[in-house]
Parts: structure tokens; sequence; C-alpha cells
């Protein structure tokens, strides 16, 4: 059963629910590292873009939304886009064994 509802509500940005500055933590700042230096350089096109990401996760307990902004982030710094221009987003995740975890995404132009 499919559950579809609009709600007349303004969408809360991430900066808008925190108070005071946040920093990156040291484990985030060697993510970021590591990710960009394993992306390779390639350009992304299109002013409006669908972003698909999978995630593979050792545990189930693992929430699905966690790692997105951050890799967003990451792709967003390495292929010189703004996530504003992010006008569909798709995310999964997949249950694998353990040291086989991965992020797997694919960014084209967004058709509507």
């Amino acid at each position: 059963m499919a559950i579809r509802q609009r709600l007349k509500i303004k969408p809360l940005s991430v900066n808008e629910a925190w108070q005071g500055r946040r920093f990156k933590t040291d484990k985030y700042k060697a993510f970021e590292k590591l990710m960009t230096l394993r992306l390779k350089p390639q350009k992304v096109n299109g002013d409006q873009l669908s972003v698909s990401i999978l995630f593979g996760f050792s545990s189930k307990l693992s929430d699905l939304d966690n790692p997105v902004k951050l890799t967003l982030d990451v792709l967003c710094k390495k292929f010189g886009f703004d996530d504003r221009q992010i006008f569909q987003l798709i995310v999964e995740k997949e249950i694998v064994k353990k040291g086989g975890e991965f992020i797997d995404f694919r960014i084209e132009p967004y058709l509507d």
C-alpha cells in the first residue's frame, strides 16, 4: 500500500535546525578526504540534476538518511555543482557483509 501526502508546511533546513556552530569531526574530515581522492574528476552537466545513491551497509540497523547529506556535500564539492540543482534524489540501501560497505551513485540531468 502506498502512502502519499502533501503537508503545507515549510521544509526546515539543517542550518535552521541546530543552534550554534557545527564543526566537522576528524572522522568526517577523513571520510571527505578519502572520498574526494577516490572520485574520478568528471564534468556534471545540467541546471537540474537527478542523483541516485545506493549505500552498502553491513548493519541492518543503519539509517538510510544518515549519510545522505555528507555524501552529497562531497559530490557537490568534487564535481562543482550545487545541491540546489538536485531536483530528484533516489536513495537506497543494501545489506552487505562487514568489510564490503560501499557508496554507489549516479548523477544525470533531471528529466521532468
